[in-house]
């Protein structure tokens, strides 16, 4: 600017775009929270930690971050995952990212700290095991991360609901069954003798039932710790999610779940959706949910509008993805009504090199190359490229990265089968 004077004055530009983003007045939700439990073996273990801070040029944002932790042949490993695995997914994004590429860097950070805290908590060889399900809420977007069968459930203002983990049960994914066997487990029931078998699909040696969790060293490294993750982007209308433990969801479905806490705050729907699924099965096993409601501002009052009655086909059909993505979709129309969710990202991969090819901005073309999962400093060229085994000669390249560094590079061979991962065995009795 030029004053009267003719003395120059200057505004820095971080000024002009902070005044520019607060005269837009851009809201963010309220988000209202409460948990209940009932517990038989003392495995579950819940996280929260609201309005988390994070600096973000001249000025700080917000986010909440949501977790619940199901162990199983003893609390040890849910009770290492609460304490390092948001510390772990924080240290794998890059500084100085602003909030769309804070966001967008989620998915691959998410991966990076599951499989970290994975390896970090094998080195204690202790055998447990716990099936996660991670929630990050910033602004109006929720980054769903899930080893295991807990389970995350949004349901829009509207009554949509939409299932934003997967459930990795043997008895669930052929895929997951034939990964493990090609690694070198064997998947089938118990056997009680004479040909009889019963029970889930279990995954042997061990036992275990899940395909992939964190810990779980005695079954084998072909039960991984890489996350199915979700990310959605909410409109304005908000909703109610809800993470529960399987205690819940192996005695009622997202709809009862939903219907039997109609008109609650958080904290009493949490408790009557424990009490609704104690009654169906009784106590059978640790029973905990989380109810969290993500509202507009100055709208304290949770959902009271009943759900749509859908099928399955119906629920992922309301799933708008992002306008710059490719689907089969692409010829519909692109106008969407208040309350659809929009899908941003979704991949259950159970291959880490295929979770981490993906390029993050770059900060700092000068900084020695870090591992792409425990974030050691690595130097240029000793660092192993995630493609090194590939046969796509494109990925040969020795610049070629993401890098590994050699002890996460043993922790992928592992996982797929390449080596044995270097334990002993033992029959975990878990889940």
């Amino acid at each position: 600017m030029l004053s009267k004077s003719g003395d120059h004055q200057t505004v820095p530009l971080s000024v002009l775009l902070k005044r520019e983003l607060a005269n837009e007045k851009i809201e963010r939700p309220e988000i209202t929270h409460g948990q209940a439990s009932q517990s038989k073996k003392g495995e579950d273990l819940t996280f929260i930690k609201t309005e988390c801070q994070r600096v973000l040029g001249d000025g700080v944002t917000t986010y909440s971050v949501f977790a619940l932790f199901d162990g199983h042949n003893g609390s040890a490993a849910a009770i290492y995952s609460k304490e390092n695995l948001l510390n772990n997914v924080l240290n794998a994004i890059p500084a100085d990212l602003n909030s769309e590429e804070w966001v967008s860097a989620l998915p691959r950070a998410l991966v990076a700290g599951f499989v970290k805290t994975d390896k970090d908590f094998q080195e204690r060889a202790q055998t447990s095991g716990t099936t996660v399900t991670f929630v990050i809420i910033e602004g109006w977007v929720l980054t769903v991360a899930s080893v295991g069968d807990s389970r995350g459930v949004l349901e829009s203002a509207e009554g949509a609901i939409y299932y934003l983990s997967a459930d990795h049960r043997l008895e669930c994914s052929e895929e997951e069954r034939e990964r493990i066997t090609a690694s070198g487990g064997e998947v089938g029931r118990l056997n009680t003798g004479g040909g009889t078998e019963i029970g889930p699909l279990r995954c042997w040696p061990g036992g275990l039932c899940l395909s992939r969790s964190i810990g779980d060293m005695d079954v084998g490294e072909y039960i991984v710790p890489i996350p199915h993750v979700k990310q959605v982007k909410l409109s304005a209308t908000g909703g109610r999610l809800i993470i529960s433990s399987d205690g819940v969801w192996d005695a009622v479905s997202a709809e009862t779940a939903f219907e039997c806490c109609r008109g609650m705050p958080p904290d009493a729907a949490a408790s009557q959706i424990v009490k609704e699924a104690v009654g169906v099965k009784g106590l059978r096993d640790d029973t905990t949910c989380i109810v969290v409601d993500i509202q507009p501002p100055e709208k304290n009052d949770p959902p009271k509008i009943p759900p749509k009655k859908q099928g399955k086909r119906g629920i992922k059909s309301m799933f708008r993805k992002k306008p710059s993505e490719s689907s089969s979709h692409t010829g519909k129309e692109e106008h969407s009504e208040a309350d659809v969710v929009e899908e941003m990202f979704e991949e259950g991969s159970a291959l880490l090199s295929e979770r981490l090819d993906s390029k993050y901005p770059v900060c700092n073309m000068f900084k020695l190359f870090v591992c792409a999962v425990c974030q050691a400093e690595i130097k240029p060229g000793e660092g192993i490229s995630i493609h090194s085994a590939t046969t796509d000669l494109r990925k040969l390249r020795p610049w070629d990265g993401p890098f590994l560094c050699s002890s996460c590079q043993d922790k992928k061979e592992a996982m797929e089968g390449k080596r044995s991962s270097g334990v002993s065995r033992y029959s975990s009795g878990s889940d």
